[in-house]
């Protein structure tokens, strides 16, 4: 397997691969070549599991792993040569290849995640910001597979926004879309907390968000982040604005991913956020994730 940032799904790897037969000996003491290399390229992210044991995690391009080797070859006839038999006919076949069951696991590896209930205004803020189209709706689940958005900017850095399937309460037990909603935020370097500012008290959407993340694995919730108000188009969404602040640490940021109000504003920190982990990562020894 090799982690190819151009891949962005494993809808294109098959369910069965095969590799290429060696080729026999020949005259001369030829030697038969060897079965070439089969290479099988996934998203960086993909997790390779054997019996629900992660073997590789495929984090960075170009990363490789071996998911199977080819059998030794046989002997020839040069092989048996002695001074009793001048001329021996004997050999030994070559072993057959490692057979193995491995199951792939994608979880998408973005900058940012945007996390939020259903019909927060996930899928409409990622279009907004990003040449994105995931499917907007109103109606819960209408973001059934993550999608990842690029946000340019002009010293030609790019930001990837994951926009992730909306949890219910008790997605860490299984919930609705559940795992397949929260594996993906592990990978998300900050988070983008999407409330919807015109229900009533919105800053309990935050707690839950929160709570299913810390549920989910421990720490998660305290990863770098921002607060985004949506729909601040609304009248009762100006109505909570100042409840919600008053009632949460974090930063927030109000905005309308309809109208696109005050979008300037989400872009500009989203690249502060991602400049601070890009210093972080440097600072550490290691090589942050580029798009």
């Amino acid at each position: 397997f090799t982690a190819d940032q151009q891949m962005k799904s494993l809808s294109s790897v098959l369910p069965f691969y095969q590799g290429f037969h060696g080729e026999k000996g020949g005259s001369k003491n030829c030697y038969g070549a060897n079965g070439a290399y089969v290479y099988v390229k996934v998203p960086v992210g993909t997790l390779v599991k054997e019996d629900g044991k992660v073997v590789a995690d495929l984090t960075q391009h170009g990363e490789e792993y071996v998911a199977a080797y080819g059998g030794a070859g046989g002997k020839g006839n040069r092989f048996f040569l002695s001074n009793e038999n001048r001329a021996p006919t004997l050999f030994t076949p070559g072993e057959p290849g490692q057979e193995r069951v491995l199951n792939l696991e994608l979880k998408t590896t973005a900058h940012a995640g945007l996390v939020g209930f259903p019909n927060a205004g996930k899928s409409s803020l990622l279009r907004a910001i990003s040449s994105a189209k995931p499917a907007v709706g109103a109606y819960p689940f209408t973001t059934l597979n993550p999608h990842v958005g690029i946000v340019r900017y002009q010293d030609y850095e790019q930001v990837a926004v994951a926009d992730i399937p909306g949890l219910i309460k008790g997605a860490h037990q299984n919930r609705g879309l559940g795992m397949a909603f929260l594996r993906h935020i592990e990978r998300c370097r900050f988070l983008l907390y999407v409330v919807d500012l015109s229900v009533s008290q919105p800053w309990i959407q935050l707690q839950d968000l929160k709570y299913e993340l810390e549920q989910y694995k421990k720490g998660l919730s305290e990863r770098p982040c921002v607060v985004i108000g949506n729909k601040i188009d609304l009248a009762q969404s100006r109505i909570n604005l100042p409840l919600l602040k008053e009632q949460i640490d974090d930063r927030v940021i109000a905005l309308s991913a309809l109208t696109g109000d005050n979008l300037e504003e989400l872009l500009l920190h989203l690249r502060e956020l991602y400049d601070t982990y890009v210093k972080t990562e440097q600072s550490r020894g290691q090589s942050p994730v580029k798009w």
